[in-house]
C-alpha cells in the first residue's frame, strides 16, 4: 500500500467511484503522488531541523550520494527513511558517442536497491566522451540518432532491471535540427520503450530560446509515459534568452503552462527544483503549496473530462 498517497488530490474528485479508481490508476501509474522536493546538501540541516508536512517525497541525483557514509551519509538516511524517493541521474550521458558506462547503473541499481528508491531518470543528453563535462548537451535531433539513443536507454533498463524515464532538457544551440524537439522526444520514447519526466520549465525556456510554442509541446508528450513533472526557475537574460539555473524563485510563466498541464494530463506528481541561492524553507514550502493548489484546481479539469468521457 502507498502510504504517501496525496488524499489532497484525490479529494478533488467528488463521487466516491471517481475517487477509488483514480486512487487504483495513480498507485499504478505513478511511482509518487503529490508535490516534492529536490534534496540539496545546502537544505540538509534546516530540513532535518524542521522536517516539513508538506513535501511528499524527495528526488536526489546518484551521482552526489553513491558512496556516501559517516555524517553525511548518516543525515541521508535520515530523509531515506521519512520520503519516498526518487533519483534523477546527471552523467550517464545516454547520448555520448562513448561506450554506455554500465558500471555507473549498476552502482545506481545497488544504490536503488540499499535505500529503497522507486524510480530513476536521466536527462535525454549527452555531457562528454572520454571527459566528463559540466553541462548537458543537446543530441542532434536525427533519425539516426533516435536508434542509437534507444538503444542504450533499452540496455540501460536492462540492466536496472527496470524501467527509466528520459526528461525533456533545455538546450541553446542545436546540432541538427532535421526532425523537431518533439518528433524527436516522441521517437526516442516510443523505440526505447521508456517513460517521460517532464520538465515544466525546460518547456518554457526552449519555447522562448527558439521560438516555438510550449502549450504545443507539452500536449504533443505522451500522458502513457508520463511519470512525474520538474518544475524550477530560471535566469532572464533577455525577454529572448532564458538560462535554465534552479537558482530562482518560479515564474509566472512556468506556473501557468504547469497548471495547464494538470488540466490537460491530471494532477500529475511534481517535484520542486532547487540548486542554489536557497531561499528560507518558507519560501519553498509555500511553491510547494502552490502547486498542490495548483493540482486541486487545475487538475480537477482533467479528471471530470476523463469522469465525462467514461459517462
Amino acid at each position: 500500500m502507498l502510504w504517501w498517497s496525496n488524499y489532497a488530490a484525490i479529494r478533488l474528485i467528488q463521487r466516491p467511484a471517481a475517487r477509488s479508481r483514480f486512487m487504483a490508476e495513480s498507485n499504478n501509474k505513478y511511482p509518487v503522488s503529490g508535490a516534492g522536493l529536490g534534496l540539496r546538501r545546502g537544505l540538509i540541516d534546516k530540513l532535518i531541523e524542521d522536517t516539513p508536512a508538506e513535501v511528499d517525497f524527495m528526488e536526489v541525483a546518484p551521482e552526489n550520494w553513491i558512496g556516501v557514509g559517516g555524517k553525511l551519509g548518516k543525515k541521508f538516511r535520515y530523509f531515506t527513511e521519512r520520503f519516498p524517493f526518487l533519483i534523477h541521474g546527471l552523467s550517464l550521458s545516454i547520448g555520448a558517442p562513448s561506450p554506455l558506462n554500465e558500471k555507473l547503473l549498476l552502482a545506481i541499481k545497488a544504490f536503488m536497491q540499499e535505500h529503497g528508491v522507486l524510480f530513476y531518470s536521466e536527462h535525454l543528453s549527452y555531457c562528454g566522451d572520454d571527459g566528463q563535462l559540466y553541462d548537458l548537451m543537446p543530441i542532434p535531433f536525427t533519425e539516426e540518432a533516435v536508434h542509437y539513443v534507444a538503444a542504450r536507454i533499452r540496455r540501460a533498463q536492462d540492466i536496472l532491471g527496470q524501467r527509466m524515464a528520459i526528461e525533456n532538457v533545455s538546450y541553446y544551440a542545436p546540432t541538427d535540427t532535421t526532425l523537431s524537439e518533439i518528433e524527436f522526444t516522441n521517437a526516442v520514447l516510443e523505440e526505447a520503450d521508456c517513460d517521460l519526466l517532464l520538465d515544466i520549465n525546460n518547456i518554457v525556456v526552449n519555447s522562448i530560446n527558439h521560438r516555438y510554442d510550449a502549450h504545443e509541446f507539452m500536449h504533443a508528450m505522451p500522458a502513457e509515459r508520463l511519470k512525474y513533472f520538474h518544475v524550477a526557475g530560471h535566469y532572464v537574460e533577455a525577454e529572448d534568452l532564458r538560462i535554465d539555473t534552479h537558482g530562482d524563485a518560479i515564474c509566472d510563466q512556468v506556473w501557468d503552462l504547469l497548471g495547464d498541464a494538470y488540466a490537460h494530463f491530471g494532477p500529475i506528481p511534481t517535484l520542486l527544483e532547487r540548486d542554489f541561492n536557497f531561499p528560507p524553507i518558507a519560501e519553498l514550502i509555500g511553491e510547494i503549496q502552490r502547486i498542490k493548489g495548483l493540482q486541486s484546481e487545475r487538475g480537477s479539469e482533467a479528471l471530470q473530462l476523463t469522469e465525462t468521457a467514461r459517462g
